[in-house]
């Protein structure tokens, strides 16, 4: 990514520069307990903006603005079952209960807040560590507002 920002950079004849970047879709399956059983399996990316400017010297300033981006059909696959507890609930009972109208299959989808790393001069070496975020509890008392979803 640097590389590909630093020749472009250059290209422009120390222009500013900016390359939209997206990873490659991957699927995964959530491990943690209270996820899994309210996600199950997912697909997700990372999408973003590398800019490349001059810093006060007219050498390159890289930084990467991105966002992880989730999304799934949250539905019911014949032969498949989860056990909550004492009780087993099987894919096919709740797909009838959706043919019948009493449960919903859903498309789900969100993104990240847009984060920000600043990767310095084109010789800067390490990515700083980002915001570890919350720690899976419900106690951001912002949850909910219409802005933060």
């Amino acid at each position: 990514m640097e590389a590909g920002g630093t020749d472009a950079f250059k290209k422009s004849g120390g222009a500013p520069v900016s390359i939209p970047v997206e990873t490659k879709a991957v699927g995964g399956t959530f491990e943690d307990r209270n996820w899994y059983l309210g996600v199950g399996s997912h697909m997700r990316n990372v999408s973003g903006n590398v800019s490349v400017v001059p810093d006060a010297y007219g050498q390159p300033k890289i930084t990467v603005d991105y966002q992880v981006n989730v999304w799934d059909r949250y539905n019911w696959d014949a032969g498949k079952e989860t056990p909550i507890g004492p009780v087993t609930i099987k894919d096919t009972d709740m797909a009838r209960l959706h043919t019948v109208g009493l449960a919903q299959e859903f498309d789900m989808q969100g993104s990240s807040s847009a984060k920000q790393h600043d990767l310095g001069g084109a010789g800067a070496q390490a990515v700083p560590a980002g915001d570890p975020g919350r720690d899976g509890t419900r106690k951001d008392p912002a949850r909910g507002e219409e802005e933060n979803r």
